[in-house]
């Protein structure tokens, strides 16, 4: 199947489009996983996502963020304040099943009329990194603007050095696009950004993926699973 067709002067343009458009904004409303609730983000949440973020003691998770790392309370309070004020992006909080916050993430340069949207901010503290339920939490993302909102594209990009963050985005399905140069000016430095993405057509194919790897009994009773992701 050809990714095109021809007008009526012979030319190669795209393919018709299906669906009403413009796609509805996403509702800032919470997601729940068995893992992992996503919670809109709130002022409340800045004290407990600060003693979170604290755990990282080297401060290494905040050297690929476009923003400097939060140093006290003070500070954290006025970044949260933000980020819940904020509509786009639009910001969660990621909680354990008892509610207490453990990271952050959000849908940004969110584009109903093409239904483009892109996760991004994602900043997990070390209560979250490489478990189950940050897989969760991309997915349960991932869900609601495919499956609820029907968008067509979904975007990941990073800083081109983070390689956390690349392979990451290969982990859960992503295609690498390629890498915009000098795209970025952060905290001094040049940033080149790698763009991945996830199309429509390609989502049921990585949900039912992701759905049996995070099945209960793709793990063992120690927690460990049985069959990685990208072996699925």
């Amino acid at each position: 199947m050809t990714d095109h067709r021809t007008n009526e002067h012979g030319q190669p343009i795209g393919l018709p489009v299906d669906g009403t458009f413009p796609r509805p904004f996403p509702p800032h409303e919470p997601m729940q996983g068995r893992r992992i609730n996503l919670a809109p983000t709130r002022s409340e949440h800045a004290a407990p996502l600060f003693d979170a973020f604290l755990k990282d003691e080297s401060g290494r998770n905040w050297t690929y963020l476009l923003r400097e790392p939060v140093r006290d309370l003070k500070a954290a309070q006025a970044w949260i304040d933000d980020c819940a004020a904020s509509t786009d992006p639009q910001f969660y909080t990621l909680c354990t099943p008892d509610g207490t916050p453990v990271g952050i993430a959000s849908h940004l340069r969110i584009d109903p009329k093409n239904g483009v949207i892109e996760v991004g901010h994602i900043h997990f503290s070390p209560l979250l990194q490489r478990s189950p339920a940050a897989t969760e939490a991309m997915y349960l993302m991932m869900k609601r603007a495919f499956d609820a909102l029907g968008y067509r594209r979904y975007e990941w990009k990073c800083d081109a050095l983070n390689g956390p963050s690349r392979r990451a985005a290969e982990r859960l399905g992503f295609t690498y696009e390629g890498t915009f140069r000098q795209a970025v000016v952060s905290k001094g430095r040049n940033r080149d950004t790698a763009w991945f993405s996830i199309l429509d057509s390609e989502w049921p194919t990585l949900k039912a993926r992701l759905e049996a790897w995070l099945d209960p009994a793709n793990f063992d009773a120690q927690g460990q699973q049985i069959a990685r992701l990208q072996d699925l």
